[in-house]
């Protein structure tokens, strides 16, 4: 069988295990929208400003993106190396590339979900939509920071993965939640980097949440992006991708060899 028949047959399987947990979808999908919901919409100072408006919710769509892929994929992998099924299914001669490459799709698939939420309800209880309607920006922004977005969060799957195969499940979980805290607040997910000291700053230029945060407001909000935002995320997304290829052929090798 050729690499993306196999990918495809992950994927399916993959999908139809997420939707058999209607709830795992829902949290989720809602997480960010609640998250913009109690932290930005009682900020008049924010919701009146439309550029403002318009980086709050791109930091929160990516801060949505960044926790579904950490979260639900990296503790996911854990949790089905301990399961069966999942072990027997390893022993088949796929490799390591079909089911990573689908969970990769898979997690940009729900990521989808949860971003239409979040940008209807950032739109129509901020002034957001003022930036469009008034002509500032142009509506093409709209569905090309969805992209981004699911693009940005590539090297966060990948670092999911990696921590997946590498830790079982209650490890884990308390290695995501060490990692996760830490690079959403110093990549300006929780408080803007304008508000950083000048070694925060330079810190936080060198992390792939900084990066994927820039790109992601230089699109939907049309802020000057940093130079070293593009280097800084593909160096990041090629390190990680590579690691968590190894890390799956490093797990397969020692269980199942």
């Amino acid at each position: 069988m050729s690499t993306a028949t196999l990918v495809r047959a992950h994927t399916k399987a993959q999908v139809l295990e997420q939707l058999r947990i209607p709830i795992s979808v829902i949290s989720s999908t809602l997480f960010p929208t609640l998250a913009l919901v109690f932290f930005v919409l009682p900020q008049q100072a924010v919701t009146s400003n439309p550029v403002a408006s318009l980086i709050a919710v791109a930091q929160l769509a990516l801060f949505g993106v960044m926790s579904s892929f950490l979260f639900n994929y990296g503790i996911g992998v854990a949790e089905d190396r301990a399961n069966p099924w999942s072990s027997y299914v390893r022993t088949l001669p796929a490799g390591a590339v079909p089911p990573t490459a689908a969970r990769a799709l898979t997690a940009m698939l729900f990521a989808f979900f949860s971003l239409i939420p979040v940008m209807l309800v950032g739109m129509f209880t901020t002034s957001a939509l003022e930036a469009f309607t008034t002509g500032a920006l142009s509506w093409w922004r709209v569905p090309a920071a969805m992209l981004v977005w699911l693009v940005c969060g590539l090297p966060f799957l990948f670092l999911g993965l990696l921590i997946g195969y590498l830790c079982t499940s209650k490890v884990a979980i308390a290695v995501t939640q060490v990692v996760f805290f830490p690079l959403a607040f110093g990549g300006g997910l929780m408080l803007p980097p304008d508000l950083f000291s000048p070694g925060l700053n330079a810190l936080s230029l060198f992390l792939p949440t900084r990066a994927a945060r820039d790109l992601a407001v230089t699109v939907f909000a049309g802020q000057p992006l940093s130079p070293s935002a593009i280097p800084c995320l593909v160096a990041w997304t090629l390190l990680l991708g590579t690691l968590a290829v190894w890390a799956n052929r490093r797990d397969q090798g020692r269980r199942f060899r």
